[in-house]
């Protein structure tokens, strides 16, 4: 168990907090992390592009004109992908992009990515992170006295319709809820900010989690 600075969103330090070595002192696995990642992007894509080939376009298969003395090429059919309003020579057709990653490899590249973030000194760990009222200058002076001028994933334990309001026009800073927290938001931030109540539900119940949503 390791014990951590923990910060207030004045960026002050307010005590600190044991995290567990199981999360976030792991050896890192950057080939199981690539892969869960790859699974995670190719999952997410829908797969309904399609395109007519020189088969399905409509018209007819006339020879446009003689096989012979115009000084043209030779053709059969103005279906083909050379002319105007002809199907496409490869025709893009629905494909599922999907891949299978087993449970116990995506738990491993979620704890693998945690402690490679944690050991760069990535992680950033909060006491809370909740707004009187939403407003965006709000959550500008808590990304300013952080020093978060980059992308950055603040991650709570339930939803927080205020923190999300004044968070919404941050262009730099983004919510997410530990329970959807997954290995590409991960891997994708330049810092993760994590609240106190964030750490104990990823201790508590990542091994339950779908962690490619």
């Amino acid at each position: 168990m390791a014990k951590v600075k923990l910060l207030n969103m004045a960026g002050e330090e307010v005590g600190s907090l044991t995290v567990s070595d199981a999360i976030f002192a792991q050896e890192a696995n950057e080939a199981l992390v690539h892969e869960v990642v790859v699974a995670q992007l190719a999952n997410a894509r829908q797969g309904t592009k399609a395109n007519l080939s020189r088969s399905e376009v409509r018209g007819h298969a006339k020879k446009p004109y003689s096989q012979k003395h115009t000084g043209n090429a030779r053709q059969g059919s103005t279906k083909g992908p050379q002319f105007r309003g002809g199907g496409n020579a490869f025709a893009l057709k629905p494909r599922d992009f999907s891949k299978k990653v087993n449970k116990q490899a995506k738990r491993a590249a979620f704890v693998s990515a945690l402690s490679a973030r944690f050991a760069a000194n990535d992680i950033i760990f909060l006491d809370e992170y909740k707004f009187e009222e939403a407003k965006t200058r709000y959550a500008q002076d808590f990304a300013t006295k952080l020093g978060l001028d980059r992308d950055t994933l603040v991650v709570l334990a339930q939803n927080d319709e205020m923190a999300t309001r004044a968070t919404a026009n941050m262009p730099r800073l983004n919510l997410q809820v530990a329970s959807n927290l997954n290995v590409y938001e991960i891997v994708k931030y330049n810092k993760l900010v994590l609240t106190k109540d964030a750490v104990k539900a990823i201790e508590g119940g990542f091994e339950e989690w779908e962690l490619m949503k």
